[in-house]
Parts: structure tokens; C-alpha cells; sequence
């Protein structure tokens, strides 16, 4: 079932509800099954609404927040090295990554709204996602590593070839 069946589901209230429920703090709840499956489907429509940006639009144009500027420079300046093309996981995870980004991503509260929702940022910036090639991460992170990538062209790729898949298309009407 889609997301779009799922939401259906729950009629007007069950959405309104639903949405509520996840501007509640983390805090507020335990392991609930039911909130994580909202979850994960909010972060999956965040993604294949990115994904779908960055092949309609040249990703050198892009402005996913007010703060685009500042959150690259800080990036940049934090992690001057870092491979956006092909991630390591290791670099975002490991206790060793989080000691490291943890200060990063706090510069952003209240900066960035949300800051630190969890999203889903792909492995791979030349291929979709699939669940080979997604990691979870927070939304500080997939946005600084998602404009570094629209900045130095690694999205290109994603756009090209599906401005190339139009053409063909097209040629083929």
C-alpha cells in the first residue's frame, strides 16, 4: 500500500491526528509500532519529493532552506574533506561520527527548523533510493550534505539522466 492509501485510510481526523502526533515531541512516546511506521513514510515522502526536485531542476539552482549559505560554509569549514559523491556510513554513525557532527548539527537549533528530524539521504548521490542505497540521518545532515552535492554538481547526474529519459521519450511519441 502507498502512502498516499495509507493517509486516505485514516480519513480527515485519523490525518489530522496523525500529523499532530508527529509535531509531539520524541519524548512523549515509548516504542510505538504505529508511530514509527508514520514516520518512516514521512520521511519517504520527503525523499521521493527531493528525489523528483533534483530530476525536474537543475540541482545548481536549488534553495531547499533560508539558510542555504550558512549551512554550507559551516559544512564546509567542519568537514572540508568529507566525500558527499559515495557515503561512507561509518562517517555518520559511528560514535566516533556523532561526536564529530553532534556539535555541527547544534549550531542549527533554531536556525533550521527541525533540525534534527530524522530523513532519509541516500548512500550513492548517482542512484535512487533504495533501501541499499539510503541511510537515515538528520535533516541538518541531509540538508548540508544534499547542498554541498547540488553546489559541486554531484546531483547533475540524477537530473541528466532523467532529462535524458524525457528526450527519449519524447523522440519515441
Amino acid at each position: 500500500m502507498d502512502t498516499g492509501e495509507v493517509l486516505a485510510s485514516l480519513g480527515v481526523e485519523g490525518a489530522a491526528a496523525a500529523a499532530h502526533a508527529l509535531s509531539l515531541p520524541a519524548e512523549a512516546y515509548g516504542n510505538d509500532a504505529q508511530l514509527e511506521v508514520m514516520w518512516a513514510m514521512k520521511a519517504y515522502n520527503h525523499a521521493e519529493v527531493y528525489f523528483n526536485l533534483i530530476s525536474s531542476v537543475d540541482p545548481k539552482f536549488l534553495k531547499l532552506t533560508k539558510t542555504d549559505d550558512v549551512i554550507y560554509s559551516k559544512f564546509r569549514e567542519d568537514f572540508p574533506d568529507f566525500n558527499i559523491k559515495i557515503l561512507d556510513p561509518e562517517l555518520l554513525k559511528s560514535a566516533e561520527a556523532k561526536e564529530k557532527w553532534r556539535p555541527f548539527c547544534n549550531h542549527f537549533e533554531g536556525l533550521v527548523e527541525d533540525f534534527n528530524y530524522g530523513t532519509l539521504l541516500r548512500l550513492d548521490c548517482e542512484k535512487d533510493y533504495t533501501e541499499e542505497n539510503t541511510i537515515f540521518a538528520t535533516r541538518i545532515q541531509f540538508f548540508a550534505i544534499e547542498i554541498a552535492r547540488n553546489r559541486e554538481g554531484y546531483n547533475d547526474a540524477v537530473h541528466n539522466a532523467s532529462v535524458k529519459a524525457k528526450q527519449q521519450k519524447k523522440e519515441q511519441s
